[in-house]
């Protein structure tokens, strides 16, 4: 990837023109270089304003930056260009779903309905159960009404945790800094495509399908586990992280526990 981007940088540098500046932004993006990716984003848009997936790329790289409202207005101006475009439409209800608009949530995603994409179906179905529920009903294997609150009972207050879709756009949870910061969105845009690497080695291994990943660093340890594939939508990510110096006997139940939490909210069985 590193090379690509090189290559990428290069062309563009070259021929400022060049349609280019759309794979580089989404490595960048991928990297969780989002104030890099921004820039070249905008700059592409700046000389082709009417590209959709330029303005596509920008609403990606505004929501995992959090400013979901302008992702909105970019996905806003995607349907504008491309009228039905379904991957806006899904962008649009995700932000609205974000900011506890689900009304709004749902109508969008009724104006994706028929156009074969798999995801609808479970996203539709993801709004609608969220509607009036309350938290406590969680246990009892139904839906939280804020999603951010979904691993709340679970955690210990040096503990975090997240669920992601298989794009790294964050689902339920909150992933918050040493600092008290909700970083949960810079998160899942650099474990995209986490879940299908990790497939990828261990089909290429022959030694089944993936469990869990476990990293030690010195501010955290993280541990990952396949998110519950709802509707068909596989590929995504639940992520825990918890105080460096937790003992390692402590991770796998807690993220058994956030697993099987997340297939209560997904009424999956676990």
């Amino acid at each position: 990837m590193a090379d690509e981007v090189r290559l990428w940088s290069d062309e563009l540098a070259r021929d400022p023109s060049s349609l280019v500046f759309l794979p580089l932004a989404e490595a960048l993006r991928r990297q969780g270089q989002l104030d890099l990716a921004r820039k070249v984003a905008v700059r592409g848009l700046e000389r082709h304003p009417h590209n959709p997936d330029a303005h596509d790329q920008l609403a990606r790289i505004q929501a995992d930056r959090g400013d979901l409202q302008s992702a909105f207005d970019e996905w806003d101006m995607v349907l504008r260009l491309v009228p039905g475009h379904v991957g806006a439409i899904k962008g649009m209800a995700f932000v609205r779903f974000q900011q506890g608009r689900l009304e709004e949530a749902e109508r969008l995603l009724m104006q994706a309905q028929g156009q074969g994409d798999s995801d609808i179906h479970a996203a539709m179905d993801m709004v609608r159960r969220s509607s009036g529920v309350t938290y406590a009903q969680v246990v009892a294997g139904e839906l939280a009404t804020d999603p951010h609150l979904l691993f709340a009972d679970i955690l210990a207050d040096d503990q975090t945790a997240i669920m992601l879709d298989k794009d790294g756009l964050v689902l339920a949870g909150a992933y918050y800094s040493a600092d008290g910061k909700d970083v949960a969105q810079d998160v899942g845009a650099s474990l995209s495509g986490v879940s299908d690497e990790a497939l990828r080695a261990t089909k290429h291994l022959g030694i089944g399908s993936w469990r869990s990943i476990l990293f030690e660093t010195e501010a955290a340890i993280v541990s990952l586990a396949p998110a519950p594939a709802d509707g068909g939508a596989a590929g995504g990510l639940i992520v825990v992280a918890t105080a460096p110096d937790t003992p390692l006997g402590q991770l796998r139940p807690l993220l058994d526990r956030c697993v099987s939490r997340a297939h209560a909210w997904l009424d999956l069985a676990p």
